[in-house]
C-alpha cells in the first residue's frame, strides 16, 4: 500500500507489452484493440460490418502524457514535463495526471506499474 504522496509520485508506468496504437503526425494516440471475440468473428464470417478494431483517440494531453510513459519515468517526471508544456492549463496537475494514469492503468488496462 502506498504510504504517502513521495510514494505516488515515484510509481513508474510502462505501456502494457501487447497494447497496439498509432501516433498521427499531431501526436495523438489512438489506441487500437483487437476485436476477435469468437461472437465477433461468427458475425463477421455472416458478412456484418464489425471492425477489427475498436479505434479510442486521446485528446492531446492524454495522448502526450501517454507518450512520456516509458517505463524510466515516474510521474513526477511526467507531471513536471506536462507542467512545461501546458503550464497553468494542465492545472490541478497530479490531481487530474493521477486520475488519468489510474483510469488507464485499472479500467483500460493500457499500462502497467513497474516498480510496485
Amino acid at each position: 500500500m502506498l504510504n504517502n504522496n513521495e510514494d505516488v509520485l515515484n510509481i513508474i508506468f510502462k505501456i502494457f507489452h501487447t497494447l497496439e496504437y498509432e501516433v498521427d503526425k499531431e501526436n495523438i494516440v489512438t489506441i487500437l484493440e483487437k476485436q476477435d471475440h469468437k461472437v465477433q468473428k461468427f458475425f463477421r464470417k455472416l458478412n456484418f460490418r464489425i471492425p477489427e478494431y475498436k479505434k479510442t483517440s486521446l485528446d492531446e494531453y492524454g495522448s502526450y502524457v501517454f507518450l512520456q510513459i516509458d517505463g524510466k519515468k515516474t510521474v513526477k517526471d511526467i507531471g513536471e514535463n506536462l507542467e512545461g508544456k501546458y503550464g497553468e492549463k494542465a492545472y490541478p496537475l497530479y490531481e487530474r495526471l493521477l486520475l488519468f494514469l489510474n483510469h488507464i492503468d485499472v479500467n483500460c488496462h493500457y499500462i502497467e506499474k513497474t516498480n510496485v
